[in-house]
């Protein structure tokens, strides 16, 4: 089957048909994604929440991400890969950003990255790596790079001010070249408005189903720590704890291995 590209996306935004993306960090998780058919990969910077049991993003670095990115990609024969770009990879200067966005697409193999910010602040980064090849994401609303500043993980765009700031900020991505933008912590109504508005696809996480698509981390799809905007689509993690129980059970009272789990 085809490779889903960036183009693939505007594609299906302008045949009104829905944009699946969902998170992965390894090679197993990434492979069985990409045989479902969904279009799009993301590895983000939410590994160090999924999996390195860290309280945000922030610590992530552009080796991690490389190394993530590369298992990902390596699975993927059919999804769009987009890698994000973690704190102080791209903030330091446009040189720097360059240099580590080049590294996501030529050791990781990815086919996009992503980053979080306003044009205002990052037009010139992501006019340069557009001219380096590199197609590039936007993120508006809640960025998680920017908790702190924040003052935690809240919701974005409330109030007239709130408001139009997220949307004069996604607008502002779509000026700036990005192919498509992740509107997050956002409300429903907001959200709408800005895919309206907006010619590129809105991916949304948190931000209603007007969007173009949607994205979720897989973690939280399978019952491991679900968000008030995810779902619980399968509770993976209660399997995994039953055979785990069922296993300790088996080894304690001497029934694992059996003879069929023997060499002779």
């Amino acid at each position: 089957m085809a490779r889903v590209t960036c183009a693939s996306l505007q594609a299906r935004k302008e045949a009104g048909e829905k944009i699946t993306l969902l998170t992965a960090y390894d090679y197993p998780t990434a492979k069985l994604i990409d045989e479902s058919e969904i279009d799009a990969i993301l590895v983000g910077d939410s590994v160090g929440m999924a999996v390195m049991g860290r309280a945000d993003t922030l610590s992530v670095t552009i080796g991690d991400m490389v190394r993530h990115t590369r298992m990902v990609s390596r699975a993927a024969q059919r999804a769009l890969v987009i890698s994000d770009m973690p704190f102080l990879s791209y903030q330091v200067s446009t040189e720097e950003a360059v240099r580590n966005a080049g590294r996501l697409i030529a050791e990781g193999g990815a086919h996009a990255v992503k980053l979080e910010g306003p044009a205002t602040q990052f037009g010139a980064v992501i006019a340069a790596l557009l001219r380096a090849g590199i197609p590039v994401m936007g993120h508006a609303g809640l960025t998680p790079q920017s908790i702190h500043k924040f003052g935690g993980f809240k919701v974005q765009g409330r109030g007239s001010a709130g408001r139009a700031s997220v949307l004069e900020g996604a607008r502002g991505l779509e000026e700036a070249g990005c192919f498509a933008v992740v509107l997050e912590c956002i409300p429903a109504d907001l959200a709408g408005e800005i895919t309206q508005t907006l010619s590129i696809p809105t991916i949304g996480i948190g931000a209603g189903p007007a969007c173009d698509g949607q994205v979720l981390v897989l973690h939280d799809i399978l019952g491991w720590g679900a968000t008030r905007f995810s779902k619980t689509f399968h509770d993976v993690r209660g399997g995994i704890a039953q055979a785990i129980d069922a296993y300790t059970r088996e080894v304690r009272q001497g029934d694992f291995p059996a003879k069929e789990h023997c060499y002779k």
